[in-house]
């Protein structure tokens, strides 16, 4: 943002904080990680649509700020009208004329008291008659005034007031012009300056060819600039602040912050020649030219405009604004609603721009409260803190400029899953599933027993060494006796083999069933490695061909852009898979479509729709070797049409596995449901 300086502001008490944390965040998130695997791109759609905290208060996103600042430019633009810089200053000038006109008919009338009291011919009557055509030629004089603002500002700097009254107030209106035009082009200089005095306006003109002399040397030296010029430059801006430093209320401290300050407001000016009329540009130019001519101030402006244009090409010169109201502006307000919609412009400019959290933490906080209001300036400062609040909570890590998900950002990620699915489930099936029976096993129950002869000896040292302290009364060495030996007791475990079949097909996020197959495989993930940590899972995609995923990298896959559903290579690769594992074994396969692609025996992929007979064979053979292999195969299907029901059939008959027809929305209650009831069954049946 052009000459924008950022600043965060005390809280005040209008502010309004959000109740968030890096874990509320991370649950906002949850399906466009999942669905994208990138926290980069997930963060910045959240930062465009805003969120809900846990109070339910709204923390609004970029896009509805950068609504309610069009709204905010718009309703300004269907307020006011620009006619007002012109008519005000015709307004004043007519004062002007009607304070002189009224002179000169006092005069003309006291001539008529005069030559009726006195004879012809002699002074006084005389004086009288030159008074009286004194006045109507100063009457006509004014009637022969032109129309437009410049020459009639420059007929009545060489007329001859009558009235001494009126020859003041259009001196202090001069002044005041003179004033007002600095004001639009150098307001915070301007600011610095109550009157504009001819010295003012001189020592302004010294200041701005001093300023044009260092940018022209700037643009002729090397690019970028030496060390040596570096150090000139420097050396030459401290000596213009010494000299001129008055002007710069704000205190610059580099010559491109001062340059871009300056940019920022002779755009804003440029705008408002812009938004007028042909004619009022024009009256006004030639009215600035009038007034600033003597002081070869113009070309000085016209000079560092140029130079600042070449410099700053997209500060918005060419910009312009339709104003369609009825209220019209003075040139005083002109200015300020024109710095206004200089200001919004360039919020919006950032607020489009920012493609990342972390961007907004430069914004003007004061800026934004005083443009869209304490709630999105509270809003603003809460989105820009995100992904800091995410990196410091461990969820993610910068690497080569890019966010991505640490080990324990990815276990949050599916604990989310999970209980986003959960929530939709019956409470009393969420956790771990006891059996009542106890005996040799390897999974901890945290109680304890006396030891008895022909129990497993695993010795609980505290609880043993707190038996024989309270039997001896304390007092060193503890002396250990078989009585005082206490031992934990175990669970008796079953253990459960599963391999997760996603298909990754082009068809599945066509038909918008990719982010509900891919959450619940993270569900899965989670659910096992937190409550099932003995049983093993496995993730294996396919489309084309099928591969096997590590858990940690699911939340970055996406769907392959080939043809082909084949399970023929996922049931082999699932199989291979199970072969090294223990305990109960079983496929879950998720998909929307019947097998259309199988591998050759030279290990490439063949495609065909509708399915060859080759594929469906090849198929099924594999879904034998599983069920000689003592593997279950569970599916899952996604608005299945009647091909896919056909093949499915097929399968859970030679198989013996269960089919469930389901949609996007209850998916996830169908997998978890079905996962958690098979590991109650056998924790029964032992």
């Amino acid at each position: 943002m052009v000459g924008q300086r950022f600043r965060y502001s005390r809280w005040d008490g209008t502010q309004k904080g959000f109740d968030v944390d890096a874990f509320d965040v991370l649950a906002e998130l949850t399906d466009d990680l999942l669905y994208h695997g990138d926290p980069n791109s997930a963060l910045r759609k959240l930062m465009e649509e805003g969120f809900k905290d846990r109070n339910g208060d709204q923390i609004e996103g970029l896009r509805q700020m950068l609504e309610k600042l069009a709204q905010e430019r718009q309703d300004r633009l269907d307020q006011h009208d620009l006619g007002g810089v012109y008519d005000e200053i015709n307004e004043a000038l007519s004062e002007v004329v009607d304070l002189e006109r009224q002179g000169l008919a006092d005069r003309s009338e006291l001539a008529d008291m005069e030559l009726g009291l006195s004879s012809p011919g002699d002074e006084q009557h005389r004086n009288a008659e030159l008074a009286k055509e004194t006045a109507a030629g100063k009457s006509l004089e004014l009637d022969m005034l032109p129309d437009d603002l410049a020459s009639k500002v420059r007929q009545l700097e060489s007329y001859d007031f009558q009235s001494a009254e009126a020859q003041s107030r259009f001196e202090d209106l001069v002044e005041q012009l003179r004033q007002e035009l600095v004001n639009q082009q150098f307001s915070s200089m301007a600011g610095s300056m109550e009157d504009v005095s001819p010295e003012d306006l001189a020592r302004m003109k010294d200041m701005m060819a001093d300023l044009n002399k260092m940018l022209e040397a700037r643009e002729r030296g090397e690019q970028p600039p030496t060390e040596a010029e570096q150090e000139m430059e420097a050396e030459q801006f401290e000596k213009f602040m010494e000299n001129y430093g008055d002007f710069f209320p704000n205190d610059p401290a580099t010559l491109d912050e001062l340059l871009a300050e300056m940019a920022q407001q002779m755009a804003a000016m440029q705008a408002l020649m812009n938004s007028m009329t042909p004619e009022q540009r024009q009256q006004l130019q030639d009215l600035s030219n009038q007034l600033m001519e003597d002081m070869d101030l113009n070309f000085e402006m016209d000079r560092l405009s140029q130079n600042l244009q070449s410099t700053f090409p997209d500060a918005g010169w060419q910009q312009s604004y339709d104003f369609e109201g009825f209220d019209p502006l003075g040139m005083a307000d002109a200015s300020q609603m024109l710095r206004e919609l200089s200001e919004l412009d360039q919020l919006e400019q950032f607020l489009s721009s920012a493609t990342s959290p972390g961007a907004l933490a430069e914004v003007d906080l004061d800026q934004v409260r005083r443009l869209l209001g304490n709630e999105s300036a509270a809003s603003l400062d809460k989105v820009s803190k995100l992904a800091d609040m995410m990196e410091q909570s461990g969820l993610i890590q910068n690497s080569g400029g890019r966010l991505e998900l640490t080990p324990r950002g990815l276990r949050r990620l599916g604990q989310q899953a999970l209980d986003d699915l959960f929530k939709k489930l019956d409470p009393g099936l969420l956790g771990r599933h006891n059996t009542d029976r106890v005996g040799i096993g390897h999974e901890r129950s945290y109680d304890t027993k006396p030891y008895e002869f022909g129990d497993p000896f695993n010795l609980n040292i505290e609880r043993t060494v707190r038996n024989a302290i309270r039997r001896s009364g304390g007092g060193t060495p503890v002396r250990l006796t078989p009585d005082d030996f206490e031992i934990e007791q175990t669970e008796r475990q079953v253990r459960s083999s599963t391999v997760v079949m996603l298909d990754l097909s082009m068809s599945m996020p066509m038909r918008n069933n990719f982010l509900p197959a891919k959450k619940v495989a993270m569900a899965l993930y989670s659910l096992i490695s937190t409550q099932y940590p003995s049983d093993y899972l496995a993730i294996v995609t396919f489309s084309e061909v099928a591969r096997r995923l590590k858990p940690a990298d699911l939340p970055e896959v996406s769907w392959d852009f080939v043809y082909g559903t084949n399970m023929h290579h996922g049931f082999m690769l699932s199989q291979q898979l199970l072969a090294r594992q223990t305990g109960t074994k079983q496929i879950i396969m998720i998909t929307d479509g019947e097998p259309t692609a199988h591998l050759w025996d030279d290990g490439t992929p063949f495609f065909s729709y509708p399915p060859a007979r080759e594929t469906v064979e090849r198929t099924m053979a594999e879904v034998m070797r599983c069920t000689r292999a003592g593997i279950t195969i569970n599916t899952f299907m996604l608005d299945p049409d009647r091909g896919l029901k056909g093949f499915i059939e097929r399968l859970t008959e030679l198989n013996r596995g269960r089919a469930f027809f389901t949609t996007p929305e209850n998916l996830g209650d169908y997998v978890l449901l079905d996962f958690i009831e098979h590991k109650k069954s056998l924790l029964n049946r032992r």
